[in-house]
């Protein structure tokens, strides 16, 4: 039962919460529309940029003044320019672009679709698979994917035992964000990402990009230390190019990590999948999955009950799985010693381990 704490009781919360979209909106079209490339000092004339934008000159200019509302952007003597803040994280060649803003935009088509997805139980907006969609989209999407899993990655490996792990393979890998910082721990360690064809063509100028985010002054200092033995971080990742439900993932790994991927499947898909990764682990070796892991009656953690309605509106059977859910296919799989393990900054993890005694 919902915590009455978590309750609204104020129609002018009420209201607030339902009018949240337009600030949104707001600010993606400010994004879709690269306003913040062109307003650094000394900013602009809203004509101007309707000019270089080819937009409407009064639309262009109460966008902007919205925009100055919000608080992205600053107005003097007519002139608009960007505050601090949309200076570092806006500007498309900032190396702190949220670039994951142009994801976001995606999602709004797809969650304009909810009431009918409710009704049909399914998505009603579908694509293209993601290996076969515009580079734009991959590019973006992989970097919020980069930009999330930066942080959560070092909790991530604080949490895990790693002292006996030689060789990860981390399914859905994305950028390989995790891949880096779990073998930066040991310098004996190796890793596989294991992407769509298309994926790992990304995730492997993200492992040779000292730029990236997560190859920060922790990753230069720990490969100035092992320089000499040739164990630098890059030089001990690889990538593998597959569909994980269809395709090999090898055999020898001591952790098969699953980041953000079982809630894009379906149960009978995620049975499959665990299975799969289970006979990839030698006798001893865990699989950790990382997800929201729900209540049993689905409504909290709220992240994870609003990331289900995403999933509604963007998959055909994506959703949020609970605890008993996981365990079950974990168990299916012959692991054992399930259990959650959550991060101080509440990262949901869960852990089986394969017995010493299976040779498969």
């Amino acid at each position: 039962m919902t915590d009455n704490k978590s309750q609204i009781t104020d129609p002018g919360q009420f209201i607030e919460l339902v009018n949240a979209f337009r600030v949104s909106r707001i600010i993606l079209s400010g994004a879709e529309l690269k306003v913040f490339d062109f307003l650094l000092k000394p900013g602009k004339h809203s004509s101007e940029l309707a000019t270089i934008l080819g937009t409407d000159h009064r639309g262009t200019d109460r966008l902007l003044n919205a925009l100055v509302s919000i608080g992205l952007l600053v107005k003097e003597n007519d002139l608009f320019l960007n505050t601090p803040f949309s200076d570092k994280f806006l500007i498309s060649s900032s190396p702190a672009y949220l670039s994951g803003l142009a994801l976001t935009n995606h999602t709004w088509k797809t969650w304009s679709t909810l009431t009918d997805a409710v009704k049909m139980g399914t998505s009603l907006y579908f694509e293209d698979p993601i290996n076969e969609r515009p580079e734009e989209w991959q590019q973006s999407f992989i970097a919020a994917m980069h930009r999330r899993a930066g942080p959560q990655a070092v909790e991530v490996a604080d949490a895990l035992d790693l002292t006996r792990v030689k060789r990860i393979l981390d399914v859905g890998g994305g950028s390989g964000a995790f891949t880096m910082e779990f073998i930066s721990r040991n310098p004996d360690m190796t890793g596989v990402v294991f992407d769509l064809p298309k994926i790992v063509a990304i995730t492997e100028k993200y492992i040779r990009d000292e730029r990236s985010a997560i190859r920060d002054e922790r990753f230069a200092r720990r490969d100035a230390r092992n320089e000499n033995s040739g164990s630098r971080i890059a030089d001990r990742v690889s990538v593998r190019s597959g569909d994980y439900l269809k395709d090999d993932f090898g055999s020898g790994y001591d952790l098969v990590f699953m980041s953000a991927i079982i809630h894009i499947n379906s149960p009978e898909e995620n049975i499959l999948l665990i299975r799969k990764g289970a006979k990839a682990l030698n006798p001893g070796g865990q699989l950790v999955i990382l997800d929201h892991i729900m209540s049993e009656d689905r409504t909290e953690p709220t992240v994870g009950a609003i990331f289900a309605i995403n999933m509604l509106v963007g998959t055909k059977h994506g959703d949020t799985y609970t605890e008993n859910e996981l365990r079950s296919w974990m168990l299916d799989a012959d692991l054992k010693d399930i259990s959650v393990i959550m991060t101080p900054g509440g990262v949901q993890l869960m852990r089986g381990i394969k017995d010493v005694r299976c040779k498969t």
